[in-house]
């Protein structure tokens, strides 16, 4: 902890002109917010493209005005599935949960004025949104967007234009773009771990840092070593597209009747190389999930989190095994056995600190005097979708069950629960929460509820069927079902995912009213509307420039100090002087 971290920041100069104070600011609350509304917009286009893939599958020979061609082709569903992935993974459950809330969060939470680095900080919010650009305009470029499925699998993706439309100009636009997200999610891992590192208040030991801190701090982390994994891989894909080079394109590879001029690559190595990115981009989305998950739970239960240094310690544990089990993403692929399983035992063995997390969250909760605010349902919701998702996981977790289930919806269904719409659930604990301090009003209450239960109900009606689709056999990435003899019989399950996907896609615009109304005609909020305990409860709403106007906090006690044995007030604020609790009489 740096106790000069205050002075390096001692009072900014406001910008004035609108430029330098709403587009290219400094200011970490303004680069948040702007990592927020990309996420959103994001976030939009990724639920139209899903729903255009859920009516395909229904109705796959209805006729689309907006389609070349009148009918969807099986590529462009390809297309469909490859850039929802992406922007979701990517654009979505990457930069909302991190770029959004931790650079708004992590400096309030630890007392600092603003980020170790603000320019940094603004460059990497302008290089991820120009990879964002680049990916929406692999739609429009000759060919149209990429067909390789978000994880960019070679040969497919590395030959140049001759393996289907949309693998020219297509998936190297897809390619531009994610290295350029790996470049700023790489600077803004590095400004989070400095932060976190030297600017923390007087007072405010690591151990006294709220879980959403935690979260980011090993989030930050994990894009570190993993992003710069993925860059260098997406750098040797282009050179095999573009240079001529082979490290991922083998000899012999036909395609069109033609022999492609390369030899001595090897598809795996992609595999390797995005895998070994892949499964901590996995806890990169959930993780901040968890800590806001475990700060909203403690809030509304007016109860201290259960077991605190093991929830933190159990967040670093599952950063540290989520290095280790890539390999079963690539059971499939003919690996050794004895790999399997050690893949499949590590694999086994970060449901260890999972279940800590889950537990602990149970403990919170018992006994406690839950009031069930909007925030609360959705941490609640976080909770329910990430057990149900990471339970299917266990069986996917054994080589030999997942060689049966690795190409069906079962593994769609597992990884949206586990890590899609658990994340989003946590995104949206963190709106509803943080709302009132990041615009100074309310959202409404009965608006968020009606958001939250057709969400979580919508959420089970889509992705638990799934599960009964893959075990019977249905076929992932498959654009038309009536076209294979076994498959029509599951229509009928298809067509209720449809509806329920379309009636919670229909919620989500329930809560753009919501967050847009709120804004202008929101109940203002006051400085602390939830009675939290943690920093940035204690300034303005929303904070001045450098946060707490010059009156910078120490720290005194850790950051759930809720219902404390003979305090008069149920909640002591972690910047409160032992002096000043009032005691009850």
């Amino acid at each position: 902890m740096s106790s000069h971290a205050h002075a390096a920041h001692a009072m900014p100069h406001a910008p004035t002109g609108f430029i330098s104070k709403y587009i290219f600011s400094t200011d970490h609350k303004v680069i948040g917010i702007q990592y927020y509304l990309l996420a959103l917009t994001a976030v939009m286009v990724g639920i139209v493209l899903s729903l255009l893939m859920r009516f395909h599958l229904v109705w796959p020979g209805a006729h689309l005005p907006f389609v070349v061609g009148g009918i969807m082709t099986p590529e462009q569903y390809a297309s469909l599935v490859t850039m929802h992935g992406t922007i979701m993974v990517f654009f979505v459950l990457t930069t909302a949960p991190q770029g959004g809330f931790g650079n708004y969060f992590l400096p309030i939470q630890i007392g600092a004025a603003d980020m170790a680095f603000p320019r940094l900080n603004m460059l990497s919010f302008w290089v991820t949104f120009l990879a964002f650009v680049c990916i929406v305009a692999a739609f429009f470029v000759p060919g149209g967007a990429p067909l390789s499925g978000w994880t960019g699998y070679a040969p497919l993706s590395a030959l140049n234009g001759v393996t289907g439309p949309g693998e020219g100009w297509g998936q190297t636009m897809w390619i531009f773009s994610i290295a350029l997200f790996c470049l700023g999610a790489l600077l803004g891992a590095l400004n989070f771990i400095a932060t976190t590192i030297d600017l923390r208040a007087p007072g405010m030991t690591l151990f006294r840092m709220p879980l959403t801190c935690w979260g980011w701090f090993v989030t930050a982390i994990l894009g570190l070593l993993a992003f710069g994994v993925l860059l260098a891989g997406g750098i040797l894909l282009l050179l095999d597209r573009s240079a001529g080079t082979s490290f991922f394109i083998p000899a012999g590879v036909v395609v069109n009747d033609q022999v492609q001029n390369h030899s001595g690559g090897s598809p795996l190595l992609w595999q390797h190389l995005f895998w070994f990115f892949g499964h901590p981009e996995v806890y990169i989305a959930i993780l901040p999930g968890m800590g806001v998950a475990s700060h909203v739970l403690s809030t509304f239960s007016r109860k201290p989190v259960f077991g605190y240094r093991a929830m933190a310690m159990a967040i670093c544990a599952i950063g540290f095994l989520g290095f280790m089990v890539w390999g079963h993403h690539m059971f499939v692929s003919g690996m050794s056995p004895y790999s399997g399983f050690a893949f499949s035992v590590l694999t086994m063995s970060i449901g260890v600190p999972s279940a800590i997390k889950t537990f602990n969250w149970l403990g919170t909760v018992w006994g406690g005097k839950i009031q069930l605010h909007t925030p609360m349902l959705f941490a609640l919701g976080f909770v329910s979708l990430f057990v149900s998702g990471g339970l299917s996981g266990l069986f996917l977790a054994q080589p030999a069950v997942d060689n049966l289930l690795h190409g069906t919806y079962y593994v769609v269904a597992h990884f949206h629960l586990v890590m899609g719409v658990a994340a989003i659930f946590g995104i949206f604990a963190a709106t509803y929460f943080w709302f009132p301090k990041m615009f100074g009003r309310m959202m409404s209450e009965p608006l968020g509820k009606l958001h939250f239960w057709i969400t979580f109900a919508g959420a089970y009606c889509i992705f638990m069927p799934m599960h009964f689709i893959g075990i019977a056999g249905g076929i992932r990435r498959y654009a038309d079902y009536t076209a294979v003899t076994y498959l029509p019989p599951l229509q009928p399950l298809h067509k209720f995912i449809t509806i329920a996907a379309f009636i919670t896609g229909a919620a989500q615009l329930v809560f753009l009213w919501n967050f847009f109304w709120s804004l202008k005609f929101g109940e203002k909020a006051s400085i602390n509307p939830w009675n939290a305990t943690t920093l940035e409860w204690t300034t303005a709403s929303p904070p001045p420039l450098d946060n707490f106007a010059g009156n910078y906090p120490s720290v005194y006690r850790g950051p759930y100090e809720f219902s404390v044995p003979g305090a008069a007030s149920d909640f002591i604020m972690q910047d409160l002087a032992p002096e000043a609790v009032a005691r009850a009489k």
